[in-house]
């Protein structure tokens, strides 16, 4: 049996994208999670990413945390946090947003820390203080390394938010579970070939993102 072609067609057959466990509905619930987790996290991770490169102070215990925290399991925190808080939503999405964090702090901070010196020495001379320092000039300039930042943490949530599913949330890890206990792989093909489209759509958005954030004269600059 070819299990790709299957999968597709059960991507592609109208009787599988509507219901409680239809493609549409477990979709929309997918991304919803994606995006609850990746802006809740920038909500946290982005102001204070943006006053340690800014400051400098408490970088080292930022990166030494950051690097805590990716060595964290994901389904570990999930149990853990599932434990305590029962089945639904909370549990998954409270590690969706520590798993998100590290890589928002670093686009945040580093983007910072790459302004060009002159032209911060420049904004200090001419006046600005050091949040107007902060919000026009370092961090404008460090929009395209924030944005990778945001990209890497969508592509990393993407995937794993079909683990809300181990505590009862939705999601297209639901069709991952079911087709695991029912022993139909071709749904759980399925599932994963969605979960993969959704992860390239992420790729592309926060691609052309990062362009039409980058500095007119740093793309003119690298224009062929």
């Amino acid at each position: 049996m070819n299990y790709l072609a299957a999968a597709i067609g059960y991507i592609l057959d109208p009787g599988h994208w509507s219901g409680y466990l239809g493609i549409g509905h477990l979709m929309a619930q997918h991304v919803l999670y994606s995006l609850l987790g990746v802006g809740l996290s920038a909500i946290i991770g982005m102001p204070l990413g943006w006053w340690v490169g800014h400051t400098g102070r408490g970088r080292g215990l930022l990166v030494s945390a950051s690097g805590a925290v990716r060595a964290l399991p994901t389904l570990g925190l999930i149990t853990l946090f599932g434990l305590a808080l029962g089945i639904g939503l909370l549990a998954p999405l409270l590690a969706l947003i520590i798993l998100a964090l590290p890589s928002v702090l670093a686009g945040a901070y580093t983007g910072v820390e790459s302004a060009d010196p002159i032209a911060v020495d420049a904004a200090r001379a001419a006046g600005m203080s050091e949040f107007q320092v902060l919000a026009r000039v370092e961090i404008p300039l460090g929009a395209p390394l924030l944005v990778g930042g945001l990209r890497s943490a969508g592509l990393q949530v993407i995937a794993t938010a079909t683990l809300a599913a181990y505590t009862g949330a939705g999601g297209l890890g639901r069709l991952m579970f079911l087709g695991l206990k029912t022993q139909d792989y071709v749904m759980m093909l399925a599932s994963s070939l969605l979960v993969i489209a959704l992860a390239l759509v992420s790729e592309a958005f926060f691609t052309l993102l990062q362009r039409v954030v980058r500095p007119v004269g740093v793309r003119d600059r690298k224009a062929p």
